[in-house]
């Protein structure tokens, strides 16, 4: 049976391997050392080929950074950092967006982040340090629901190497309100009916017999059992009554202040009419679909004789379900204040399965 190489045979890959991250790999390895490949891969290129499949699906920090899929900081020299937000230059509330650091070695070499930069640096090797905005453990930025806590911030973060103190980079995050934003209080969809079940085959009929000289009839076949019917699906959720209210904030770059309240809660908008929009949604409910009815049973084939036997009959196929009933749209009323009427077209309403909605031209003061 073939085995790994002793450790001590081992190539260490990387420059300037700390001992700390040799000793990562080295226990990794170790965990892996009692590996025995399977007869029928005894070559060597098969041998190696199983293993380095085995070894990155493994998901093991160190074993990517010896197969070269991933870097450590620690053990690579870096002159210096930039960060970037690849899907923009802003995030708007209650979004998220991904960061993408880019580290450059002394020969001019480029590194990037995995996660969005699709690259070699860990995350866990940098520290990210957030104002306005929060960051995860994966460099995924995101800013509170609620305008709020970030009107008139600036988002900002600071990206650092601990095993390179010297290094730092800086990136301004500017809340946008351009944004496509969406709200949805539709009801809940009806639940699927279950499929009835099917029926059971009949029985073979009895062996007779076809000896001329000593006859029997076989036996008939039984008669295969009905399907059940499908269940109906059920009826789709109401969508409760929404209330919308815009106000005009106006300035060097006019918003529209919105509230959006229904079933007790209450979400705040800051929308730019310039490119932005809210999309605020009560359908009802889709019915759920009704379950398919179940197959009736073969007939039993009738037994080989003289003569022969009858084949059952075949049962009847259960009737399949109703849909459900859709459910009722909400009714959604817009109250606006003067202001805001040529920028109405920002505002966008769906009530699928309700009355129409309702605008109301009024003075509404600023709502924060």
């Amino acid at each position: 049976m073939s085995r790994l190489k002793p450790l001590a045979s081992l190539p260490i890959l990387g420059i300037g391997a700390s001992n700390s991250g040799f000793a990562r790999e080295r226990q990794t390895y170790k965990r892996f050392a009692k590996i025995q490949i399977p007869p029928s891969m005894r070559t060597n290129w098969a041998a190696c080929l199983w293993i380095a499949s085995l070894l990155a699906l493994s998901g093991c920090t160190p074993i990517k950074v010896r197969l070269g899929m991933k870097v450590y900081l620690d053990q690579t020299p870096v002159t210096s950092i930039a960060a970037s937000l690849p899907n923009g230059s802003g995030i708007a509330p209650g979004e998220k967006s991904p960061l993408v650091v880019v580290v450059t070695e002394p020969d001019g070499k480029v590194l990037q982040t995995e996660g969005a930069g699709h690259g070699k640096v860990l995350w866990k090797d940098l520290t990210v340090t957030p104002s306005v905005v929060t960051a995860n453990q994966k460099g995924i930025v995101s800013l509170p629901h609620d305008p709020r806590k970030s009107e008139g911030k600036l988002g900002h973060v600071t990206i650092t190497v601990p095993s390179h103190p010297d290094l730092r980079a800086e990136l301004d995050i500017p809340v946008r309100y351009n944004y496509a934003f969406t709200l949805n209080f539709s009801g809940s969809s009806g639940s699927s009916g279950m499929n009835g079940s099917d029926g059971m085959a009949g029985s073979s009929g009895s062996m007779g017999s076809i000896d001329p000289n000593n006859p029997s009839a076989g036996g008939n076949g039984g008669n295969g059992t009905d399907g059940s019917n499908g269940g109906d699906g059920g009826n789709g959720g109401d969508a409760p009554p929404v209330q919308v209210r815009i106000a005009f904030r106006s300035g060097s770059n006019p918003l529209l202040q919105v509230s959006v309240s229904a079933a007790g809660k209450q979400k705040l908008y800051l929308v730019d009419p310039r490119g932005g929009s809210l999309t605020v949604r009560a359908d009802g409910g889709a019915g759920g679909s009704g379950g398919r009815g179940g197959r009736g049973g073969q007939g039993g084939s009738g037994g080989m004789g003289t003569p022969s036997g009858s084949n059952g009959s075949n049962g009847s196929d259960g009737r399949s379900g109703f849909d459900g009933s859709p459910g009722k749209g909400g009714s959604i009323t817009v109250t606006y204040d003067p202001q805001v009427k040529p920028f109405l077209g920002t505002i966008r309403l769906s009530n699928r399965g309700g009355p129409p909605p309702v605008f109301k031209e009024e003075p509404v003061a600023a709502l924060w």
